[in-house]
């Protein structure tokens, strides 16, 4: 997990976005697109076409982050593009990270009895 400080801000870019971008391209977009500082030392993720590959970058203070992940199995949730830029918590964020549904978490087993 990314050791994320407190007051950072995760926002979520809808819609599709070309991977083969780097940090320079994906700073831009979030100039332009979202209309926010990306050197701000907030998150900014952005899902692929096939819903299976995640970028993050952030600036931390000392220099530009790009994080990638890729599941293996299944898809990024991710909010629809009439929603504009969608931000969450880091808490939803590690959701999100681990294949999650970050909308309405819910436990997948919960034991019956003990011993």
């Amino acid at each position: 997990m990314i050791p994320v400080p407190a007051g950072v801000r995760v926002w979520l870019a809808t819609g599709y976005t070309d991977m083969r971008r780097g940090f320079p391209s994906l700073a831009l977009q979030v100039q332009e697109v979202l209309k926010r500082d990306p050197l701000s030392g907030h998150l900014f993720c952005f899902r692929g076409r096939r819903g299976n590959l995640l970028k993050v970058i952030w600036h931390d203070g000392q220099g530009a982050c790009l994080f990638t992940k890729r599941l293996e199995r299944g898809r990024f949730i991710w909010p629809s593009p009439a929603d504009g830029a969608v931000t969450i918590s880091t808490a939803q964020l590690g959701y999100l990270l681990s294949g999650i549904d970050w909308r309405a978490p819910q436990e997948s087993w919960r034991p019956t009895r003990v011993g």
